[in-house]
């Protein structure tokens, strides 16, 4: 059997992205990276405040690489499309 912890080690050694600080992710990309982030109407009303999210909704946020909110959407299909007509690389968080 082999122990998931050891090789998770290995990998989080070998991958120095994950051991970037926040400044450090943001000036990888400024303005040109983005990262979607899963996010209920509740977290977005007190980060937005001049407008109305249901608290209880799925909505998916769409951040640049140094937290600046780019674009909401209750659909992953219309980040995508909103993601198509910009020139911004999607980094994937896990």
């Amino acid at each position: 059997m082999m122990d998931k912890r050891n090789s998770d080690a290995a990998f989080d050694a070998a991958n120095p992205l994950k051991t970037l600080t926040r400044a450090q992710f943001a000036a990888l990309g400024g303005d040109a990276v983005a990262y979607v982030k899963p996010v209920t109407g509740l977290v977005l009303a007190g980060m937005i405040h001049d407008a109305e999210f249901d608290a209880a909704t799925q909505y998916q946020l769409v951040m640049s690489a140094d937290g600046t909110p780019l674009m909401v959407s209750d659909s992953a299909d219309a980040v995508s499309e909103w993601l198509g007509d910009q020139s911004i690389g999607l980094a994937t968080l896990h």
